[in-house]
């Protein structure tokens, strides 16, 4: 990590809007693992079914508000100074998780569904705000650095949160919730200013309507949806990746703390690339690392399929110690570390386009595009998956199916690279084609 990057955290334009995107992901995921350890070892104990069925629901219900209010968040982070609307989104937080920490205590599912969909929606409303909120307080050089840390701390906090909500009684839980939620608000007190440009939208309140129109609008800079779409595939390839974090523990023989280990393996793995790359690019924002992280990325998974296929189950239940005793784990260890850093060296330019390819006046109405081409992209790829697994799919398969995809991706990503590295590729291309004897 370079020494600017590192500087940033010292600086008010800065660590506030960090440590509140920081403490909001890790109470997002901590109610989330709190909430379905309830589940599955409280309330519906041997009831496995019955807690898988509410585990998908769950994240059904958390994804919503994406798709209901992504277009509202966006025309409201352009009309209104973000500062004030981060203060007021973490007022709301505070609410909720005194609601969640009665629906903690009680298990009543009713309240913590409603309290599920209300921390989507708190995310919803916020994702808008701290993008576009970045170009405003960064500079064009710290613009990469900054968005690598936030990424970086982003996956971190998801870590943190899932693994503290697995560990902690659900009554323990609900009180850090708390007590995290009061610290958002705190930070948010400190972030400053970032008015809206003089274009104010009026706010197109018709849902479906404001939905579809900011969409349409994105898609008319070209560049700026590659980025959502590129961004799109990774959050949708993640999703699945870890979804079969749990059935590939399962067919391993291993003990619940090996599915934790690959979970914190994926998330440091995505910090480390988001870091990486934003030293490699020395603070300029360019994607012309994205076409080749790409295809990293899609070979590394596709290896992930064979390096499954060929793994067997340990006669018994192994730990982690155990698990990375056995020679050919190191394998797969060290396809979900390439996955993982490539990932993060793909995501953050990305990232960094999605915040300055667009007019800063319709900003934050890109970046709720990008949520909602995100959620979409997380539910059809999982609906694809599932469909796989109906048919008799197992992960492997899955993986050499997301492999091939991936290199759609990667030959996508080409469109990023400047015109004359596309020529040079190009002719490179042409030149091995003729002295293979190929036409």
């Amino acid at each position: 990590m370079s020494a600017p990057e590192l500087s940033l955290l010292a600086k008010r334009r800065f660590l506030p809007l960090f440590a509140t995107q920081f403490l909001g992901a890790f109470n997002d995921n901590l109610y989330r693992s709190a909430m379905l350890f309830l589940v599955s070892f409280t309330l519906y104990r041997g009831e496995a079914d019955r807690a898988a069925m509410v585990v998908v629901i769950a994240g059904g219900v958390f994804i919503l508000p994406y798709f209901l209010f992504s277009s509202v968040s966006g025309q409201l982070a352009d009309r209104i100074d973000k500062a004030r609307i981060a203060r007021v989104v973490k007022i709301a937080e505070v609410g909720i998780m005194g609601i969640g920490w009665w629906g903690l205590h009680s298990g009543s599912m009713p309240l913590l569904m409603t309290v599920l969909f209300a921390m989507g929606t708190h995310s919803t409303l916020f994702g808008p705000v701290k993008y576009s909120m970045l170009p405003q307080h960064l500079s064009e050089t710290e613009l990469m650095g900054g968005t690598g840390l936030v990424e970086a701390g982003t996956f971190l906090a998801i870590l943190l949160g899932q693994i503290t909500g697995g560990l902690m009684s659900a009554d323990t839980a609900s009180v850090l919730l708390l007590g995290v939620a009061a610290l958002g608000l705190a930070a948010s007190l400190f972030i400053p200013p970032a008015p809206p440009a003089a274009d104010r939208p009026a706010v197109e309140l018709n849902l479906v309507r404001s939905t579809a129109e900011i969409v349409r609008h994105a898609r008319r800079n070209r560049p700026l949806f590659l980025a959502i779409l590129g961004i799109s595939w990774f959050f949708a390839l993640g999703a699945v990746l870890t979804q079969q974090f749990v059935p590939l523990v399962g067919h391993l023989n291993a003990a619940p703390e090996v599915g934790a280990f690959f979970l914190g393996l994926f998330s440091v793995g995505v910090a480390i690339g988001s870091l990486l790359v934003s030293r490699l690019l020395g603070g300029e924002i360019s994607a012309r690392y994205v076409p080749a992280s790409a295809l990293v990325l899609a070979l590394a998974v596709m290896d992930l399929g064979f390096t499954v296929h060929g793994l067997h189950p340990a006669e018994t239940t192994v730990g982690v110690a155990d698990f990375l005793a056995r020679p050919s784990s190191w394998r797969l260890v060290a396809d979900l570390g390439v996955i993982a850093m490539a990932g993060g060296v793909f995501i953050v330019p990305l990232y960094a386009l999605l915040q300055t390819l667009g007019d800063p006046a319709s900003r934050s109405r890109d970046v709720a595009a990008n949520n909602i081409v995100n959620a979409a992209g997380m539910v059809l790829v999982s609906a694809g998956v599932a469909g796989l697994m109906a048919i008799g799919a197992d992960s492997a398969m899955l993986f050499g199916v997301l492999g091939l995809l991936g290199l759609v991706a990667a030959a996508v990503a080409c469109a990023f690279l400047p015109e004359p590295v596309r020529r040079r590729w190009a002719g490179r291309f042409l030149r091995l084609r003729h002295a293979l004897g190929r036409p």
